[in-house]
């Protein structure tokens, strides 16, 4: 099953099944952290996907791996439809094209060094800009990513601006290299609520304005309706369900999709929370059995021990979900409305 917008043509970045075990040396033998399993996701051009699930449901590692800083167990990924390479060329080819923007802009940008540094210094190995150029191409991007007049940020130093305005240089560094892939990795968790939304709309003016194609990893699934044109849930290491952002928020599917909709904050919600789970995310070394979901699933049955569900059709089009509810074959009559009320207020 590939995720991910649905879009004719060419995606500008696919991964075909990209799985990741990271070896953990213990004593009495070696094991391995199942952090991604067999994922498949494409990316096309002027979309946003929304890769949302809690903390250790491999989200990070996945745009880790779509960015080559880590190799992949097995697996591959195409750029324009062709096979990536490994060549020392082809690897400075691919980060001309797939960037990534780090969760903390506090860290992710150089104390040392200025802004104008942070931004020539890509020009400079990528586009091969000239000494001439340089200080009109640099400006160029703060006006990108909305930092007007240029001449105000271009040589502060990251101490002297805000979390935002770091995000923002941490987008334009991103946009020196000319990509068509940008992958935020949680770009707003570590904002003030207030300035969170401005970045949000710069994401999406990218998407418009440049054409990019767009993974936004987040755990607020709010953010991700707002934002994404698909949702791609991620339960440790495995995709869970995924479709487009309003079907998956309006209507989830999976019983960890309606726990991650349940917790969500929602202005208009009168009643109390009901979580519909229970206990905390499993041990990626020795993974439960079967679904991945079943220690902590309300609606757990035997065969949820038993075997893995494969993606299966939900309610809304485009909507799968990995999950034996949705199989008639395994449904129990009792289940049929699962969706909890707080969810569905969403």
């Amino acid at each position: 099953m590939v995720h991910g917008p649905k879009r004719p043509g060419t995606p500008a970045l696919e991964a075909r099944n990209l799985t990741k075990h990271f070896p953990v040396h213990q004593f009495g033998g070696r094991q391995v952290v199942h952090a991604v399993e067999d994922i498949s996701l494409a990316l096309p051009e002027g979309t946003v996907t929304a890769v949302v699930g809690e903390s250790g449901s491999g989200k990070s590692t996945l745009a880790r791996l779509l960015t080559q800083l880590i190799k992949p167990t097995s697996g591959e990924l195409l750029l324009d439809g062709k096979a990536v390479g490994t060549s020392a060329k082809e690897r400075r080819d691919y980060t001309s094209h797939v960037h990534l923007v780090l969760q903390d802009p506090f860290s992710s940008l150089n104390s040392v060094h200025s802004v104008r540094y942070h931004l020539e210094r890509p020009l400079k190995l990528h586009r091969k800009a000239r000494r001439g150029e340089l200080d009109e191409l640099a400006k160029s991007l703060l006006e990108r990513v909305a930092l007007s007049p240029a001449e105000t940020y271009i040589d502060k130093f990251p101490h002297e601006l805000s979390g935002g305005q770091r995000q923002r240089i941490a987008i334009a560094r991103g946009l020196a290299v000319q990509p068509r892939v940008l992958l935020a990795d949680e770009p707003v968790s570590m904002l003030d609520v207030s300035i969170r939304l401005g970045v949000l709309n710069l994401l999406d003016d990218l998407r418009e304005r440049e054409r990019l194609a767009i993974l936004y990893v987040t755990h607020d699934i709010a953010s991700a309706r707002y934002l994404a044109d698909t949702v791609v849930v991620m339960y440790a290491g495995q995709v869970v369900e995924s479709g487009p952002a309003t079907q998956i928020t309006d209507s989830p599917a999976h019983p960890y999709t309606q726990l991650l909709l349940s917790a969500a904050p929602d202005p208009s919600r009168t009643e109390a929370v009901e979580l519909r789970g229970r206990g905390a995310p499993p041990s990626l070394v020795n993974p439960p059995s079967g679904c991945r979901f079943h220690p902590r699933c309300p609606f757990a049955m035997a065969i949820c021990k038993e075997a893995a569900p494969p993606a299966l059709p939900a309610a809304g089009d485009d909507q799968v979900a990995a999950c034996w509810l949705l199989s008639p074959d395994h449904a129990p009559a009792a289940a049929a409305d699962t969706t909890p009320s707080s969810a569905a207020d969403q």
